[in-house]
């Protein structure tokens, strides 16, 4: 039988019988997640989404992908509350579908996939900051060495920007190697900066807004392309860069051990941060589109590669001094979600570890800081090595091992809960249950097929490679499913 095992009231709580320290609060907990999704993805992802979906269209690309992140975010809301612990869907998982059978599958999937996705999207930021480098000053591009495939656009690059990223994330894995209170301090530290140069473009858009600019209906935008399938296609595309910039709404979940009075705070973290991002996202839209004109930004993809919305959007009100002061900031948000999503997914592997489904050494706690630091080193390790792939090909290829064996699986999973362990507490409960389950899943299965062919099978090799492993690993253990 598929789902959750009865519950023993004897038997220890996790989420209780922790070393960490419980240091986050509320604050500091939607500080983690808005400078996980609050980083420079915003600015690079509206004009790749202009490409797919033109002039004010974008717009509903927008909302569109906020419903999906709000509807997911209910799910995350109940299984946080309900499960908190250090790698939050792993524990979820193991819970949802059985500890001892099922659950065993399914957990071990989340975390193969994630030594695969979560690095990926930790280095999205750095990538990114690579790019916002490469634009503001040519010694970034003084050599380039770069190896591609021109069918499948796979390929890595190799010069001083991407060279220099990867100082920069030893440096973030140097400042995660201390204690969490300390961190908790430094996480509302990198969210102030995040929060100004938003700050600052919000204030400069709103002042001189032009309705005519930002809704200009003309060029590309003067018809809805009359071929649904490729004007389906398109808003695929546009909704995976949405979403891209949107994911993180649930970053501290990953450190539940760590966050005071979970069943409260996690919920309240989730929803206040997806709703500050909905808000924040479609505001910068409308501010740097209401004084450069859509039909400005380059309509070719290589051509975007030296090109920043927000540089544009400050050179044409203050000139040059603004754009190297808004570039700066923007490789300090960039800075802000790398570190944010480094803290939250080296929790992941430590949490397996913890639970005896994955290799023990990554269980440990250092004695001093009282931080997963061996389960840091290899979250960070591998987010180094990915900092050299194209971005489009990292965002691709993160959502699409991501979405099956996460959300989905989440999805199934809360419903099971509801189902098999009804009388388990639940200090937060989906509003309108299961509508919200529903609609995510129908979002999500969209975004996986609109990915394209290459991403939807490396998705399913994901999972299928995962779950050959998996058998092998409970052949070698003897464990369920071989007994």
């Amino acid at each position: 039988m598929i789902g959750g095992d009865p519950i023993d009231p004897n038997a220890p709580n996790p989420s209780k019988t922790t070393e960490l320290h419980r240091h986050f609060g509320l604050m500091h907990a939607v500080a983690l997640n808005v400078s996980m999704m609050v980083g420079a993805g915003v600015f690079v992802t509206i004009p790749l989404m202009l490409l797919h979906v033109p002039g004010p269209y974008s717009l509903l690309i927008w909302v569109a992908a906020g419903v999906l992140m709000l509807m997911d975010g209910l799910v995350w809301s109940e299984l946080a509350a309900a499960l908190p612990g250090s790698g939050g869907s792993y524990v979820y998982m193991l819970e949802c579908y059985g500890k001892k059978r099922w659950g065993r599958w399914m957990a071990f999937l989340f975390v193969w996939q994630f030594l695969i996705s979560g690095p990926l999207e930790v280095a999205s930021g750095l990538i990114t900051m690579a790019t916002i480098a490469t634009a503001l000053h040519p010694v970034f591009k003084s050599f380039s060495w770069t190896i591609s495939d021109p069918d499948t656009g796979l390929g890595i690059v190799v010069d001083p920007a991407r060279l220099m990223v990867c100082l920069c994330g030893l440096f973030i894995i140097g400042l995660l190697y201390r204690s969490i209170a300390s961190l908790g301090r430094l996480t509302i530290t990198v969210w102030l900066g995040v929060l100004a140069v938003i700050g600052w473009i919000l204030v400069e858009g709103v002042l001189r807004f032009d309705p005519a600019v930002a809704f200009d209906f003309g060029g590309r935008a003067a018809t809805w392309p009359a071929d649904f399938g490729i004007a389906l296609g398109g808003v695929g595309q546009a909704m995976i860069l949405a979403m891209y910039a949107y994911l993180g709404y649930y970053t501290v979940c990953y450190i539940g051990d760590e966050v005071r009075d979970p069943g409260r705070t996690l919920p309240r973290a989730i929803q206040i941060s997806s709703l500050l991002a909905c808000v924040l996202f479609i505001g910068l839209h409308l501010a740097m589109l209401g004084v450069v004109s859509w039909q400005a930004v380059p309509p070719i993809k290589k051509d975007l590669d030296d090109y920043s919305l927000a540089a544009a959007f400050m050179k044409q009100i203050h000139g040059d001094w603004a754009v190297v002061l808004v570039t700066l900031l923007l490789i300090w948000s960039c800075f802000g979600s790398t570190y944010a999503g480094m803290l939250g997914y080296s929790r992941i592997p430590y949490g397996a570890a913890r639970h005896g489904h994955f290799f023990a050494a990554f269980a440990s706690v250092h004695p001093g800081y009282r931080i997963p630091h061996i389960s840091l080193l290899l979250v960070g390790g591998m987010t180094l090595f990915w900092v050299f792939f194209d971005l489009e090909i990292v965002i691709n290829t993160l959502l699409a091992t991501r979405i099956l064996e996460q959300f989905i699986g989440q999805i199934i999973g809360v419903l099971l809960l509801r189902r098999y362990q009804p009388e388990r507490p639940r200090p937060y409960r989906i509003w309108l249950y299961p509508l919200p389950c529903l609609l995510a899943l129908v979002g999500w299965l969209f975004m996986y097929f609109s990915a394209g062919l290459l991403f939807v099978g490396i998705g399913a090799a994901t999972m299928a490679v995962g779950t050959v492993v998996f058998l092998a690993w409970s052949r070698w253990t003897d464990d369920w499913p071989w007994r």
